[in-house]
């Protein structure tokens, strides 16, 4: 009767296997609850002569409840100790599925307490792959190659640094598909047709990944296209994953997620961020559809003509300015372009109100903080009336030949060409005007 008490508080969740000794006070709870069993197991009958007598000592039924079962040593001795009683006690009882469930939660915690060191190395190079061995044990992660739940607890597993390829140690040997950051290192372009789509038959009724046999009836394995690349995928290697498709983005200006294969959405995400997209080639018509672009096109162009006030300024290199901008790099570079990453702040307003503030805090630096910046500064040589100009003004108009700065309205109204360009031509004739006799007497 002793162990079914125990065994029914160990169901009922009062008795753990892996919690630390009782106190004191539930020592005395537990000696009061089984002081009347005590009484009666002595009243208890004695067994036949004949039949068999399985007992499950005090020690076997703490197993796992001291605390020094939880060094390893220890805990393999216990769990030969607990096999043996399961091969003692009858089969099916309830003593004997009660002894397994131990046996269970002892292998557990010396799977947990096992040193993953000792059995898989931390770095695994594989098909341009780098994986390297997880150390998380509570995260829930799936298997890229079996489709399967990785537990992390009992089960060893790596993810690639590039691409973040999560398998099983026991995949990787089964893994065929190359990282997919090799292909961005090498090859950093977009699929820009829009599902460019050619049919099972081209693909021979074959997943385009792994080569397994698909059709769209779902014998042997529904064909599930990828909206990026138009091919068609098996359930392996398509999980129904959403990604914004940059072809539909540049063409149509549609931000809306669809269904694209593993591979193909490892790739978008570590392409998302990379300038490859150059609008005024792909669709020069995108400029006249959406408004904002236009505003950040002319900021960024404005940002260009402040880039060589700040590397010859000491006080803008000590201040660290461009770095405003280290998140998109390719903005004080170019103002042509622009990484899906863009686009999507720009669809949202967020890359907008962000270039707004850096260009203002840009502007305030060279008009009104730094004298060396203010002596950099233009008069128009047309009117010579105003405040001193800069190129980024929005009321300027900028010489294409030399650079020099005007009111708009001075230069368009007047017919007669630059000042600064006829005097740098004047200049260039009297160097290279041959000398007279007289000079050569």
């Amino acid at each position: 009767m002793e162990y079914d008490e125990k065994l029914a508080r160990f169901r009922q969740a009062h008795l753990n296997p892996f919690n630390k000794e009782p106190g004191p006070r539930q020592h005395e709870q537990r000696a009061r609850e089984e002081a009347p069993e005590v009484a009666s197991e002595e009243a208890l009958p004695e067994l036949p002569p004949g039949e068999p007598e399985f007992c499950c000592t005090e020690r076997v039924m703490d197993l796992g409840l001291s605390e020094d079962h939880f060094s390893r040593p220890v805990l393999r001795q216990a769990i030969e100790e607990c096999k043996q009683v399961i091969l003692e006690l009858p089969e099916q009882s309830e003593k004997q599925k009660d002894a397994v469930v131990r046996l269970i939660h002892l292998r557990l915690k010396l799977q947990e307490l096992k040193d993953p060191s000792e059995d898989e190395p931390n770095i695994r190079v594989l098909l341009e792959h780098r994986f390297y061995k997880e150390k998380s044990k509570s995260v829930k992660q799936t298997c890229d190659k079996c489709n399967t739940i990785i537990w992390g607890l009992i089960q060893t597993w790596y993810t690639c640094t590039g691409c973040y390829y999560r398998c099983h140690s026991k995949c990787l040997n089964l893994i065929s598909k190359p990282c997919v950051r090799s292909k961005v290192s090498h090859q950093a372009e977009y699929e820009l047709n829009i599902c460019p789509e050619t049919g099972l038959d081209s693909q021979d009724y074959r997943c385009a990944e792994c080569r397994a046999p698909i059709s769209l009836r779902g014998v042997p394995s529904e064909a599930r296209q990828c909206d990026y690349t138009g091919q068609y995928y098996c359930s392996h290697c398509h999980w129904n994953d959403l990604a914004v498709i940059p072809a539909r983005v540049v063409h149509n200006w549609d931000f809306e997620p669809r269904k694209v294969s593993r591979c193909s959405m490892r790739y978008l995400a570590l392409m998302v961020s990379r300038p490859v997209l150059r609008l005024r080639e792909i669709n020069p018509l995108l400029f006249n559809y959406v408004e904002g672009l236009v505003e950040i096109r002319k900021l960024r162009q404005d940002i260009l003509l402040m880039k060589p006030y700040f590397i010859t300024c000491k006080e803008a290199m000590e201040a660290r300015l461009l770095l405003q901008l280290q998140d998109r790099q390719h903005f004080v570079e170019n103002d042509e372009m622009y990484s899906v990453q863009d686009l999507l702040d720009a669809h949202t307003g967020r890359l907008g109100c962000s270039l707004t503030e850096t260009h203002t805090l840009f502007a305030k630096h060279i008009k009104l903080d730094c004298e060396r910046c203010q002596a950099k500064g233009f008069v128009c040589e047309l009117c010579r009336e105003g405040d001193v100009l800069f190129p980024f003004d929005s009321h300027t108009s900028v010489c294409t030949d030399c650079c020099a700065v005007f009111h708009r309205d001075c230069y368009y109204d007047n017919s007669t060409t630059c000042p600064k360009c006829a005097r740098l031509t004047l200049r260039k004739q009297s160097l290279f005007q041959e000398p007279g006799p007289d000079v050569d007497a």
